[in-house]
């Protein structure tokens, strides 16, 4: 298994890379992701140091708050890396990921200044060693409006072609849509249009990336 997985990799990039338009877009799109990772310290720290409206969420309400950071971080990045496993494996994957995450990412921080929010009543702080290393600081609260971990992983779903990755991201990002309230890190609003968004991304990725890669 492991063989066939290893011998498409070896495959299918040479082939991709052949086509003119997918090192292009390619390129273009990693230097794009680059820039914004790199503005990303300077930006959530803006974020983080401004007020912003508090919200009458009915649903946090109904729910205790509890600290589920382990489980959000194993979720969260088994299916990153079942993602990077399936980019690895095929360009077109790969380029329609890169593609709409940088999509996403900057839809993120542009609704995130639009729409300033603090932080719901009762939020545990949560720590992602990981993630928090590309925000330059400790801790972010503000950055709500919508929710990066639900629609990271719906959009790592859509982006899946094998069943059982797909299905496993799919359950996994239904259940970091729960713990993310239950964290109160978020407010419901933040959670229910952190889908059709990705969507939207993952849309216009495809329609980009159209081309003919393994």
């Amino acid at each position: 298994m492991m063989g066939n997985y290893f011998r498409s990799v070896r495959i299918n990039w040479p082939l991709a890379w052949r086509h003119k338009d997918f090192r292009y877009k390619s390129i273009t799109a990693f230097l794009s992701m680059s820039v914004i990772l790199s503005y990303f310290p300077s930006f959530f720290q803006y974020i983080e140091n401004r007020k912003g409206a508090v919200l009458n969420d009915p649903v946090l309400h109904w729910i205790p708050t509890h600290d589920v950071y382990l489980f959000l971080f194993i979720l969260v990045w088994s299916c990153a890396f079942l993602m990077l496993i399936a980019a690895v494996r095929s360009p077109s994957v790969f380029l329609t990921f890169l593609i709409a995450y940088t999509l996403l990412s900057l839809a993120r921080m542009a609704s995130i200044f639009l729409f300033p929010l603090e932080p719901p009543v009762g939020i545990v702080s949560l720590v992602d060693p990981l993630t928090n290393h590309f925000y330059g600081v400790n801790f972010i609260t503000r950055d709500l409006f919508f929710s990066g971990h639900v629609s990271t992983g719906f959009l790592m779903y859509l982006c899946q072609e094998k069943k059982i990755s797909k299905y496993f991201t799919l359950i996994s990002c239904c259940l970091i849509s729960i713990l993310v309230l239950v964290q109160h890190i978020h407010y419901s609003v933040d959670v229910l249009f952190a889908f059709p968004i990705a969507y939207l991304c993952y849309i216009c990725a495809k329609v980009m990336n159209i081309g003919h890669y393994p």
